[in-house]
């Protein structure tokens, strides 16, 4: 048998009295914090599990609370201008129907005009939205405006536009406009039969842009070009064409001014096509827009553009096109599907952006400014009308033959407000499917946009109730209930202080108490 002694019974209560205190502390540790380790190496199974659990949490936190609140306030401001361009639109929608369908007084044309021209700003004004200094629908490139700020007359760029048969349009021309008469000289000079007001009617492609540098004619074969029906690229000057009983090629003139070719009857041969860089506009002969239509062709035209207008639309967000403003240093711009992303979950990206190009047409302006050159021209070729009127209502014209010279100064003014008037209806109701094309667009855009809102919301909710679970399961794996801990604090305690008294009482007699 093992002799047992004091300093032994006295080093086994010193070690048992270190462990119960030891616990002690421990738990009055957790009692303080509430937590169940302090150190990793107080339980190194929780502590892997606390930094996998806080990490995921981080992350989670993140998109919830940083992320998704970006995404919605980018989608939210996107949702708001993409409305007032919808009510915008369909704005200048009635007034196309209205105009194309009644008979207007001049105030009701100057009513339409004054509309016309503010709403025309607006539509671009909101383009140019943006979110915490961001454009929103200018893709990637977040520092830039959709459109011009202001007038900028040293911009250039090279532009090349893509179009297609589809493009093709009716447009009117008109030669020999009345100059009303100021002098008995002029009106006596009265209005030969050949110097009547005349309309002519022919196909033209219209460029996004006007005011556009010449395209000289040796240039053409890399400037206009056409997808044949093979899908191989093809120069539009010199293609052979067959119609009905004719076959030629077709010729591109681009040496003469618009003004010009109205001054000169406007001459247009059937094979011909015929640009102005001051109208930004390819006009068609019969025989080129009939072939250019049934073989559904897709045409590409290289221009370049020195000078911009407050409200045009920068290239760079419609076109591949070359920013030549500082020749030494051009910048090419390549058209591209650009969405921004942001990752909203784990694994999980969603596109906040909507892209200008999928909403607005770069020449929707254009269309506006049609609607108001018609009412324009309608309201300037009334005032002849009624100038002219008042004119044979004065003493110095009160005589037969300047009664019968201002019958036929009325006679052109009426017929030329006969075609203003039938120019904006037909203008007006070519505006209708136009701007319900246009509605249809934004309205596109608003729906995807929804969608994408619903799946953000859904994901926001989703993510809720992860940081509600990653939350519990973080505090079930690190802390401690206090009732729990008083009462281990408690038995520990009490644990503690037995260990006390007992080993007074076994180290307080020795052997000598009993000689």
């Amino acid at each position: 048998m093992m002799r047992v002694t004091n300093s032994m019974i006295s080093r086994n209560s010193m070690t048992n009295m270190n462990h119960n205190k030891v616990n002690v502390d421990t738990l009055n540790t957790q009692m303080t914090t509430q937590k169940k380790i302090i150190r990793p190496s107080d339980d190194p199974i929780i502590a892997v599990r606390a930094l996998r659990l806080r990490s995921n949490l981080s992350e989670l936190n993140q998109y919830y609370e940083r992320n998704i609140p970006d995404a919605q306030s980018w989608m939210e401001i996107t949702e708001g201008a993409l409305k007032n361009m919808e009510k915008l639109l369909e704005n200048i929608y009635t007034k196309c129907v209205d105009g194309s369908t009644d008979v207007k007084t001049q105030e009701d044309r100057a009513a339409i005009l004054k509309d016309l021209q503010s709403l025309r700003k607006q539509i671009y004004a909101e383009g140019n939205t943006d979110c915490a200094g961001r454009s929103v629908f200018t893709g990637y490139k977040t520092n830039s405006q959709l459109t011009f700020l202001q007038d900028d007359q040293k911009a250039k760029y090279e532009i090349t536009e893509s179009l297609s048969y589809k493009d093709i349009e009716e447009k009117r021309f008109y030669t020999n406009d009345v100059t009303v008469p100021n002098t008995p000289g002029e009106v006596a000079a009265g209005v030969p039969v050949g110097d009547m007001p005349q309309e002519h009617v022919f196909k033209r492609i219209r460029l996004s842009y006007e005011d556009l540098e010449e395209i000289k004619t040796e240039d053409i074969l890399d400037s206009l070009k056409y997808i044949d029906e093979n899908g191989v690229e093809q120069p539009l000057q010199g293609a052979y064409y067959e119609i009905e009983d004719r076959a030629d090629t077709i010729g591109v003139t681009t040496n003469i001014s618009y003004n010009d070719w109205i001054e000169g009857g406007c001459k247009l041969g059937p094979g011909e096509v015929i640009y102005f860089k001051e109208t930004g506009e390819l006009i068609l002969g019969d025989d080129v827009a009939t072939f250019l239509g049934s073989n559904k062709t897709q045409l590409s035209i290289n221009y370049q553009k020195e000078g911009f207008t407050e409200g045009e639309v920068r290239p760079e967000h419609y076109f591949d096109c070359k920013n030549i403003t500082d020749e030494t240093n051009p910048i090419t711009y390549v058209k591209e599907n650009q969405e921004i992303k942001y990752t909203v979950a784990f694994n999980q990206e969603l596109t906040v952006n909507t892209q200008a190009s999928n909403v607005l047409d770069a020449d929707i302006g254009r269309d506006v400014d049609e609607l108001t050159n018609a009412v324009q021209a309608a309201i300037a070729a009334h005032d002849k009308v009624d100038k002219l009127k008042a004119m044979q209502q004065e003493q110095q014209y009160s005589d037969e033959e300047s009664q019968a010279k201002l019958k036929e100064w009325l006679e052109a003014a009426e017929k030329e407000a006969s075609y203003a008037d039938d120019n904006m209806q037909k203008v007006y109701a070519r505006g209708i499917t136009k701007f319900q094309n246009h509605m249809d667009r934004v309205k596109l855009a608003r729906t995807d946009l929804g969608s994408r809102e619903s799946r953000l919301k859904l994901t926001e909710n989703r993510m809720s109730n992860q940081q509600s679970t990653f939350e519990q399961l973080k505090s079930r794996n690190e802390d401690m209930e206090l009732s729990d801990i008083i009462i281990e604090y408690t038995a520990a305690y009490n644990a503690y202080q037995a260990s006390l008294q007992a080993s007074a009482k076994a180290n307080g007699q020795t052997l000598l108490n009993y000689l």
